[in-house]
């Protein structure tokens, strides 16, 4: 069946390159296009290539050289190598800079077909791929943020002011707040929306590992480096660069992000090249910053350069009014997801999810409107299918989240003790007088929850 790949063949040999031409083109179907060295196919590569023939004993560049400038300039071209050196090393050698495949001379031709074939299909589904992803990213708005606080609403209109400048922004607030998807926002409603946003989690990637992912490294920078890599930094180049947890950057690799914002050029690991990059940079963290300046963990010069403006992005229980809003549009999504398209909230559930206060802010109430979902039989999700740290909340004071007041207008105060007493006893209740466990859903200590057995009187059955 006729396909309209274009397949490069680059082989000075000319009788082996009409032969390859002949079975490309007229018996698999393909268009073909020769090269009888490797510097005219390198100029030729922007025409429109899907698929390279390499042979590796060429004049001038040879194989290897070729092998490797294709994948600086065109990483998932796929490039499948022919050579008469029939060497495991060899075969080796190019697999790790990045071949598709290899094939020793005299090639077998029906198995090159089905290389051929597989490497294709391979590029294409990785195109597509790609192309939902970013398709699904530019449909990132801030209309598409569920939010109707006006907190939230006085956030939107202050990103909505920095969108279409290229100022570094740093966005401040709790895990689970949205920070990334505030980042994705001003991305994507900028001149900047059809270049890449690249993130990177200064936090998940290895100390001795982030200066390379950042700037990238040549070959033989270190232990490894077998071949170059490009950083992102230079893969965000016109797009955005978004640095989720800048706050756990090492002292030593700040300077060098100093550079690269104040100069818009650095260097790869292990190189001399300067390389300059016009990504946009958008930070976000949920430290204090001002702090760790003080601590000395952190450069003042790269905190004042960071903040030139500072978003802080509220916690969800100092915005409370979106707590049932975004309650509301997990349900929907995730009963859509479960084949529950009737689900709906019992009034005690929804009192229960305003009240809490979520530690763990829009990140934790997704998980337990996603797992109520789940647990759910009826109708409705009621307050039995929430995680016991909601039904069981009662206005404990612990570090791990803000006492819960419940004083009134007029000073008349829900009685704490007798809240407390029941959330201990139903606690106990449900894990059948385990003390350890139901300290943990009740998140106090056991010598708290031992004490406080001891003053309302109850025994564990």
């Amino acid at each position: 069946m006729p396909s309209n790949h274009l397949i490069y063949i680059v082989d000075d040999e000319t009788s082996i390159a009409k032969l390859l031409e002949v079975w490309v083109s007229q018996k698999w179907g393909y268009r073909a296009r020769l090269f009888s060295d490797g510097e005219t196919c390198l100029h030729a590569l922007d025409e429109g290539a899907d698929l390279v023939l390499l042979d590796l004993m060429l004049p001038g560049i040879d194989g290897v050289a070729v092998l490797q400038e294709i994948k600086r300039q065109k990483p998932e071209l796929p490039v499948i190598v022919l050579s008469a050196q029939a060497k495991i090393e060899v075969a080796l050698q190019t697999l790790k800079l990045g071949a598709t495949d290899y094939f020793s001379k005299p090639v077998d031709l029906p198995k090159l077909e089905i290389g051929i074939k597989n490497a294709l299909r391979l590029a294409d589904l990785t195109r597509e791929v790609e192309r939902l992803r970013q398709d699904a990213e530019t449909k990132v708005h801030f209309d598409h943020i569920v939010a109707q606080s006006g907190e939230m609403a006085d956030v939107f209109k202050l990103v909505s002011k920095v969108k279409e400048s290229d100022i570094p922004v740093l966005i401040l607030g709790e895990s689970g707040t949205g920070k990334e998807l505030i980042a994705r926002a001003v991305h994507f409603n900028s001149g900047r929306k059809d270049r890449p946003f690249v993130v990177v989690n200064c936090a998940s990637i290895p100390k001795d590992l982030l200066e390379s992912e950042l700037f990238g490294h040549e070959r033989g920078a270190f232990t490894g480096a077998i071949q170059r890599r490009v950083g992102k930094f230079e893969q965000a180049n016109g797009g955005t660069i978004f640095l989720d947890e800048i706050g756990e950057l090492d002292l030593s690799l700040q300077s060098k992000l100093l550079r690269a914002i104040q100069e818009k050029q650095f260097n790869r690991v292990g190189g001399n090249d300067v390389i300059t990059t016009t990504a946009r940079l958008i930070s976000a963290t949920n430290r204090d910053l001002r702090e760790e300046v003080k601590q000395k963990r952190f450069r003042e010069d790269l905190y004042f350069r960071l903040s030139t403006f500072p978003v802080m992005l509220p916690p969800l229980r100092e915005r409370k009014s979106d707590i049932v809003l975004l309650a509301e549009h997990f349900l929907r999504q995730f009963s859509e997801e479960q084949k529950k398209p009737h689900l709906r909230f019992s009034r005690k559930a929804l009192d229960d999810l305003y009240n809490y206060p979520w530690p763990g802010n829009v990140r934790e109430l997704e998980n337990a409107i996603q797992r109520g979902v789940v647990l759910a039989d009826a109708a409705e999700l009621t307050e039995r299918e929430l995680p016991l740290s909601v039904q069981t909340y009662s206005g404990f004071e612990s570090t791990e989240r803000p006492a819960f007041s419940f004083a009134k207008s007029n000073d008349v105060v829900v009685p704490f003790e007798k809240l407390k007493e029941d959330a201990i006893r139903n606690a106990l209740r449900i894990t059948h007088g385990n003390i350890v466990q139901a300290a943990q859903r009740l998140k106090i200590g056991r010598a708290t929850l031992y004490r406080l057995m001891q003053k309302y009187k109850i025994e564990a059955d």
